[in-house]
């Protein structure tokens, strides 16, 4: 498998944005799927995963509460759907899979088939 992120943009701080998880010869639904970004000048930081199966869904703190991903069986994506954003959200985002807890959705390590990512830019 191998992930492309899109819908990134630029969006005035308290705006709304959702970012598409895709592959263009699987379906997702077999697969845990997390959320990184890269923020300028700092890691690479998970926000979010959702596992295969039932679908449980891990977040990080900066974004809890303002950030949803979800999975869309019917058309094999996974979204993230970005609300309330700040400048602080400002970077590049990526999906990749790999194992989907509390704790390995922190571990960029952990994950693989990384695609190109999507540019988010917050700023009024």
């Amino acid at each position: 498998v191998q992930l492309q992120a899109s819908g990134g943009g630029l969006v005035q701080p308290g705006g709304s944005l959702r970012l598409t998880c895709s592959d263009s010869r699987f379906s997702l639904d077999d697969y845990n799927i997390a959320w990184f970004r890269r923020v300028p000048g700092k890691e690479r930081e998970g926000i979010t995963c959702i596992s295969s199966g039932v679908g449980a869904t891990y977040y990080a703190d900066s974004v809890k509460g303002r950030f949803t991903i979800s999975r869309d069986r019917t058309k094999k994506t996974v979204y993230l759907q970005m609300t309330s954003l700040k400048t602080e959200d400002t970077g590049v985002y990526y999906c990749a899979t790999g194992p989907c807890t509390s704790y390995t959705f922190t571990r960029p390590s952990q994950y693989r088939a990384w695609g190109q990512g999507t540019q988010v830019t917050v700023s009024s």
